[in-house]
Formats: structure tokens, sequence, C-alpha cells
């Protein structure tokens, strides 16, 4: 009896151990990654026990959670006090006077939500050449129009909903496929190598879908990077983030030679977040990384060249998707958005498989749906006649 009690109470460390390097470890290629749902039973469930146990061992010895990853990196720190509300503003709702840390408002700056106008223009170039290809990436009536999801597990969560959502919406484009490649555990850093796992399952899953790597022309892209308060405050841990995803738009572009424009998005509200995962201000804060690739791409940045008659094209066109942030329960003024305790997990990081994972496939659908920088793609050729 005495050895079954210690081997419990090692166990349920074990658990604990196991939740608290999981994020910052590879997943394994055999199999689909469980996100932590906060529940010590979810966690017994799920875990695998011989590396629960090495975990175990090591956390005795001193060791660090983190090991494999290849970023600069400093102490951990626990997350800060789980809040309702931070004060800060959404992004969107900033005025081009307003400033944070430096930056001033909007989505692609200046107190703008809209593309410059150049820019704009090269988005209808890019997007009038989105059209059904065949598996050779040929046009052909009975082809097929691909938009994939790349990112890590909140994106996985909240775009597995959007297509569940998708699929059975009318106004849907019989041509178009839509493919979830996000993956729990795999951060910007682990898409920003060609050989990275990552890569490899993303393929097998358009495989599964019917479909080929020549017929992708339209991505969701949704990055972040584990723990960042290690690579220290902003700018530092944002540029951290803009370094990995840009190469990863640079890989994608490779492996996708069709890929025609790349819409991005930031985090979710994570004030209620009781781990060092992603916790706030760094949620809020991954939206100035994003708005920088954006204007770097703006700008005539080579690294992300998408115009052929500019030189090699280095990367899709790159546009804002939904912009997800809100205040916690401060709505938000564009829309009355709120982000509840109920809309995320156990760890105030993750959606909740209920209102969080379905409220961000709502607002990426009505994107979809509405933008007028998508709902040609996503809607067909008689969606823009309807919208006219």
């Amino acid at each position: 009896m005495k050895v079954r009690m210690q081997w419990r109470q090692c166990s349920l460390v074990a658990v604990a151990a196991a939740a608290l390097w999981a994020p910052f470890l590879p997943v394994s290629t055999a199999a689909e990654p469980v996100v932590p749902t906060g529940s010590a039973r979810a966690a017994k469930d799920d875990v695998d026990w011989e590396r629960a146990k090495a975990l175990y061992q090591r956390e005795q010895q001193g060791d660090r959670p983190g090991g494999g990853d290849r970023g600069r990196r400093g102490p951990v720190p626990k997350a800060p006090p789980a809040t309702d509300r931070t004060g800060l503003v959404p992004l969107d709702q900033m005025a081009g006077k307003d400033t944070y840390k430096g930056e001033d408002g909007g989505l692609y700056g200046g107190g703008k939500n809209v593309p410059p106008p150049e820019h704009r223009k090269a988005a209808q170039r890019e997007l009038a050449k989105i059209a059904p290809l065949d598996s050779d990436g040929k046009a052909a009536g009975d082809g097929k129009v691909v938009l994939i999801s790349i990112g890590m597990s909140n994106t996985t969560n909240e775009f597995s909903r959007f297509k569940a959502l998708a699929d059975r919406d009318a106004a849907k484009w019989s041509k178009l496929v839509i493919v979830d490649g996000a993956q729990g555990g795999q951060d910007a850093e682990r898409w920003s190598t060609a050989d990275r796992p990552a890569w490899g399952r993303l393929q097998e899953r358009l495989r599964r879908a019917g479909v080929t790597v020549r017929q992708v022309q339209v991505a969701w892209i949704k990055h972040a990077r584990m723990g960042p308060a290690r690579f220290g405050e902003y700018p530092k841990h944002a540029e951290e983030l803009v370094g990995h995803v840009r190469r990863s738009l640079q890989l994608a572009r490779k492996k996708f030679p069709n890929l025609r424009v790349a819409y991005l998005s930031s985090r979710i509200y994570a004030g209620y977040a009781t781990t060092p995962l992603n916790p706030e201000p760094y949620a809020y804060e991954s939206a100035f990384a994003v708005r920088r690739l954006i204007l770097d791409q703006v700008k005539g940045n080579a690294a992300l060249n998408c115009d052929a008659a500019k030189g090699e094209v280095k990367a899709p066109l790159l546009l804002w998707g939904p912009y997800l942030w809100a205040d916690g329960l401060t709505p938000r003024k564009s829309d009355g958005l709120v982000w509840k305790r109920e809309d995320l997990a156990g760890d105030g990081t993750h959606p909740s498989g209920t209102s969080g994972r379905e409220k961000v496939g709502r607002l990426l659908l009505n994107f979809c749906k509405a933008d007028a920088n998508a709902k040609g793609w996503f809607g067909g050729p008689s969606a823009v006649v309807r919208h006219r």
C-alpha cells in the first residue's frame, strides 16, 4: 500500500511536470499532440508515462523546460496574475496619434485598418490569379482552390472549427477545399526550417484531402513563440517572432509554388493565462509583429517580395486576416467582441472547446464571406457579382 501511494504521488507530480514541459518540447510525429485542458484528469488520460517520468527526473535535477528549442532563451518566468481586462487598446481601435511603446495605431499603421492603395492593387493582381487548378497546378474547370492553415495549437483549434462551419455554409464555393495544416506544439520556430516534421504532416493532410501542393493558393497563418518572455520585453520578443514568421512565409512559398495570398492573424486575449506559455501583454503585442511583416512587404523588403516584376518571388502577398484580440470583458468598439473566462480553456491560453473555438471560427468565416480581399476565392465568381 505504501509503495502504491508513493507511486501515485510521483505520478501526479509527473503529470504536472509533463504539463509544464510539453509546450517547450517537439511533438512526436507518431501521433497528433493533445492540447492541455488544465484538467489533471485529462492530463492523466493523455500523458506518455515513460516520457513523464523522464521529465520528472530532469525537473528534480534542476533542469529547465525547452531543451529542444533552438532559439535564444532566458529563465521562464511565471505567468502574471489572471485578469479579465488589461486596459490595453485593440490595435484596430488605436488612432494614428495613439501610441503603444513607440508604435502607432491601425492594422496597417497610421490609424488605418485597410491596406495602402498600392498594396491593395497588388492584392487584387494576386487574387485575380486564383482559379481552380488540377493536381499539376494547371488551370482546369474541374480543378480545386485549396486554403490551408499554418500555425500552432490555437490555430488548429480555431481553424478546425472554421472548417466545420465553412464546409456547411451554402456560400462556400464548390471548388474550394479547406485543409487544416496547423498543429499543436508547433510554434513559429518549428515552421521556420524546411526539414521540420510540421511541413511533412501538412503535406500528408493535403494528400488525405485528395489535393496537391500545387493546388494550394491561399493560407491563414497564425504564429506565436512559446514562452516569449524569455526573449525580452517588447520589441525584443516581437523581433524574435518576426524572424521566424518571415522564414516560414518564404518556405511556404517554396513548398506551395502557387500560393498567392497569406492572411495573417495575431493572438486572442490571454489575460486569463495561468502558465508562461503566452500570457499578456505578449499576446497583445504579437499584433505588432504581424503588422511589421505586412508593412515590410509594403515598403518593398526583398525578403518578402511577392511581385515577379520586381525580382525573385520570396513570399505570398500578405494581408491581415481577422484581428482577434479584444481586452477581455471590455467590448471592442468595432463589433462588441469580448473574451470571457469560459471562452478560454483551463490554461487561460487556448480557446475553449465550445465558445472560444466557435467565436474565432465565426470571426474567420465572416471575414472570408465579407472581406473585399477574400470573398472572391471563398464564394467563387458569383460571390463577387453578388457584392457589387
